[in-house]
């Protein structure tokens, strides 16, 4: 594939994969491939965001105009990157607050880092689910700014941000973001929150389905004070 072909369809590329298409089926050196990309910055035709990682700079643009999507960057900056947790609700417009900071999950040894003002922290995949295929399942893989964004269900967003709290912005944020849910897949939550092997998760997860399906604000606060 010719690399300006690859660069119409992948917005935010991680070199490993470009190199990957770039020299399948060709006599192209793995050097080559580092070098085209080093001459396409150099022209102010991509950005470089880190090592190893690069976001396409549209035309009429410039590098330091460039507004990358946070999600896409995201679900970039591993291997096996979805996603999650705060992240995950503020993707899926369910989020009580907006915040600059995207969690997603991985099961590589990666640093969180900053670009432009939002912090992007990786979280370990939960060990009970260490090996298993889409790190535990309930990952979507949806269009966003000319990508494809991996990211958790609601359903596990659910189960994840109740199983470690302090990934979904504390307790507060949690019940308000939750509650702006109209409808949760009972089987996918409980099948989900099974795999992660916690009692007292699938408490909470009780807890607070309850709570949501109540209805009521009063009723809703009362729950949250009991599992505070």
């Amino acid at each position: 594939m010719k690399p300006l072909d690859y660069f119409a369809g992948h917005p935010v590329f991680r070199l490993e994969d470009f190199a990957a298409v770039h020299q399948a089926g060709a006599a192209v050196k793995p050097a080559s491939s580092l070098a085209i990309v080093k001459r396409h910055v150099q022209a102010g035709n991509l950005l470089r965001i880190r090592r190893g990682l690069y976001a396409v700079v549209p035309r009429g643009q410039t590098p330091g105009e460039l507004q990358v999507d946070p999600y896409v960057l995201a679900s970039n900056l591993a291997p096996d990157a979805v996603v999650a947790y705060h992240g995950a609700l503020q993707f899926h417009g369910r989020a009580h607050s907006l915040s600059r900071r995207v969690q997603y999950l991985t099961a590589s040894r990666v640093r969180p880092f900053e670009f432009r003002g939002t912090e992007f922290v990786p979280v370990p995949v939960p060990p009970p689910l260490g090996g298993q295929p889409d790190l535990g399942g309930g990952v979507l893989q949806l269009q966003r700014a000319g990508s494809l964004v991996r990211v958790t269900t609601l359903e596990r967003t659910m189960v994840d941000v109740l199983d470690t709290p302090r990934h979904g912005g504390g307790w507060e944020e949690i019940w308000r973001s939750l509650e702006s849910v109209e409808f949760f897949d009972l089987d996918a939550v409980i099948a989900y929150a099974l795999k992660l092997d916690s009692a007292l998760t699938v408490v909470w997860m009780s807890t607070t389905l309850h709570c949501l399906n109540s209805g009521h604000r009063m009723a809703f606060t009362g729950c949250e004070t009991g599992l505070g």
